[in-house]
C-alpha cells in the first residue's frame, strides 16, 4: 500500500505545484529552460503512475465497505459521461460553456464511478485522493485565473467529436479492462 498511496501523493503534489505555486514552476523553467522541465515533469508523472500500478498490484485488497446494489450500473453510465468530458477537453465544444473544466471534471466522475463500484482498500486510496485531487485542482485553477470567460457558443455539431471520441474510448476500455486492470467492467 506504501507504493501505492506514493504514487497517488506524488501525482497530486506535482500536479497541483502547477497551479498552487505557479512562483515555483517559473523558478523551475528559468533555472532548467522550458523543455527540460516539462521533460522532469513527465518523467515524474510517469514515475508516480509505475508507483501506482506496482503499488495496487502489490496490495491485497481488503473490503473496507459494501458498494451499493446499484453502484456498478451507476458506474458504467458515469464512466461514459466521464469519458465523453475528457474528450470535449481537447476540442471545441458547447460543453466547455457549461462546464469550465471539462477534464478535471471527467477525473473526479471517473474516481466517483469507481468508488460506487469497488469497496476495497486499495480503491479507496486510488480513487479518493485521484478525486479530490481533481477538486481541488479546479480551484487552484480558477483562483490563478481568476472571472471564467465563457466561450463562444458553437453549432450543436461541435458535440459529436466528444460524444464519438468518449464512445470510442468507453467501448475500447470496457473490452480491455479485465486485461489491463484484472477486472471486467462488464458482468453479466
Amino acid at each position: 500500500m506504501v507504493w501505492l498511496v506514493l504514487g497517488v501523493l506524488v501525482w497530486s503534489v506535482v500536479h497541483a505545484s502547477r497551479s498552487g505555486a505557479p512562483a515555483l514552476r517559473a523558478r523551475l523553467v528559468a533555472r532548467l529552460g522550458a523543455a527540460p522541465y516539462r521533460g522532469l515533469f513527465s518523467l515524474v508523472i510517469l514515475s508516480s503512475v509505475a508507483l501506482m500500478v506496482v503499488g495496487w498490484r502489490a496490495t491485497t485488497p481488503r473490503l473496507v465497505y459494501a458498494p451499493p446494489l446499484w453502484g456498478h450500473g451507476a458506474a458504467l453510465a458515469l464512466m461514459f459521461v466521464a469519458l465523453v468530458l475528457f474528450a470535449a477537453s481537447g476540442v471545441p465544444t458547447n460543453i466547455k460553456r457549461a462546464i469550465r473544466h471539462p477534464q478535471l471534471t471527467g477525473v473526479a466522475l471517473w474516481s466517483f464511478a469507481h468508488l460506487l463500484a469497488n469497496g476495497d482498500s486499495r480503491s479507496l486510496v486510488l480513487f479518493s485522493v485521484l478525486g479530490i485531487w481533481a477538486l481541488l485542482e479546479m480551484v487552484l485553477i480558477n483562483r490563478r485565473e481568476g472571472e471564467r470567460q465563457r466561450p463562444q457558443p458553437l453549432p450543436l455539431g461541435a458535440e459529436i467529436k466528444p460524444l464519438l471520441g468518449g464512445l470510442v474510448a468507453y467501448v475500447i476500455l470496457l473490452l480491455v479492462h479485465p486485461y489491463l486492470f484484472g477486472v471486467a467492467a462488464l458482468r453479466f
